[in-house]
């Protein structure tokens, strides 16, 4: 019998990647994963931009860099920070990571003893519970409205718990739900964080895919502290296989961030930074990014409509202002694991909603992708949910 460290116990398998084994199957309509449309990657460009790199820089790009990343694209990515989420930071606050997932990775290596206390969005994103919860915290689940966190609750929660050492948080098109903090609560939440001096973590991995209404500020553009740890990521924006993803923080945070990724991995890849960098050099990021939200913007309104037409009434669901995905809630004696099954049976997957809360106690919630699936996939697999919904009822 092998002897594993205690926080193996508490390290389960993400039911997205486990889905993913299965809907690799062609006849599986999906809507589990978060994955970006596959048609949209830039391929053509993306070839270019490595073929430029390695004819002007390929024995740089091939060798060992520093453990922040290839200067230039940190320099490129303040500048686009600067520009789109109105954050003023320099390049040496940023550290680039394999996706963001590794930066929460590291912040839970760097901020969390066993015990420790991580508040969260109740739902909240279920890859970054996964990730902390390695490090055995204790979570703390914020109660959500359809405007996301109620920042009454969580005042009353950082004034009332012991040894919080950290919040997690995803104000632009939350996963799972699609929702969207607006202004106020934006600006009440750097208040609060302020008053109780407590670090938080921005994940913002959607935010550039808003296709209605007003972009509203990052919490970092407001933080006067150095609270907010900001993450964001290339995997939406270009191509997730790429696995670039940065976090800014204050000069302290990255400094930590630094030494912790030194023992982990020495760096980021020189090469696959090399060849963003190029990218956004020789080509308009903007411009692709808008076909990224048109796709999106009719798959949405596609799927909502879709639902709209043959769920039951007894099905709520949120209808977001961008981001790829919308959240489904049922009456409570609904088991959403069980339906996932017989939806499987019928060929439709989607994420059962008891991972995304760290008790795991609401059964009764799903998390639905639009981003991958073309129009008529999207049809046929709401149709046929639709039909299990309703046998449950």
């Amino acid at each position: 019998m092998v002897n594993f460290a205690d926080r193996m116990s508490r390290i389960k398998a993400s039911d997205i990647r486990e889905l993913l084994k299965l809907t690799a199957q062609p006849h599986i309509i999906s809507f589990a994963g978060g994955l970006p449309a596959p048609e949209l990657f830039p391929v053509a460009d993306i070839k270019a931009a490595m073929d430029a790199v390695l004819n002007e820089q390929g024995q740089v790009a091939l060798q060992y860099g520093q453990t922040e990343g290839w200067a230039p694209l940190r320099k490129q990515i303040a500048e686009r920070m600067a520009a789109k989420n109105a954050i003023h930071t320099d390049p040496d606050n940023i550290i680039l990571t394999a996706g963001s997932q590794q930066g929460l990775d590291f912040c839970g290596k760097l901020f969390l003893n066993p015990g420790d206390v991580v508040v969260l969005e109740s739902p909240s994103y279920l890859g970054a519970i996964n990730a902390l919860n390695a490090y055995q915290p204790n979570f703390v689940e914020v109660p959500t409205d359809d405007n996301g966190m109620i920042m009454e609750e969580l005042d009353k929660i950082l004034s009332t718990t012991e040894n919080v050492k950290l919040i997690y948080v995803i104000p632009d098109f939350q996963n799972p739900s699609g929702r969207t903090w607006p202004l106020e609560r934006r600006k009440q939440f750097m208040e609060i964080i302020k008053k109780h001096g407590i670090p938080a973590i921005e994940d913002n991995p959607y935010g550039d895919l808003r296709f209605k209404g007003e972009y509203q500020p990052a919490l970092k553009s407001l933080d006067t502290e150095g609270l907010i740890i900001y993450m964001g990521t290339f995997s939406k924006i270009l191509a997730p296989g790429f696995r670039v993803g940065w976090t800014c923080a204050s000069e302290e945070i990255v400094g930590k961030l630094n030494l912790i990724a030194q023992g982990a991995v020495l760096q980021t890849s020189t090469i696959t930074a090399m060849v963003i960098s190029k990218y956004l050099e020789m080509f308009d990021v903007d411009k692709h990014v808008e076909k990224i939200r048109e796709v999106y913007k009719h798959r949405c309104q596609l799927m909502i409509q879709t639902m709209k037409e043959t769920f039951p009434p007894e099905a709520k669901f949120t209808d977001p202002d961008g981001g790829l995905f919308t959240w489904v809630e049922l009456p409570p004696h609904v088991n959403t694991r069980d339906l996932a099954a017989k939806a499987l049976e019928k060929g439709v997957a989607f994420v059962p909603g008891d991972g995304f809360y760290p008790s795991g106690e609401t059964k009764c919630c799903m998390r639905l992708n639009y981003s991958c699936m073309p129009d008529e996939r999207i049809v046929e697999g709401i149709k046929r949910l639709a039909e299990v919904i309703k046998e449950a009822l």
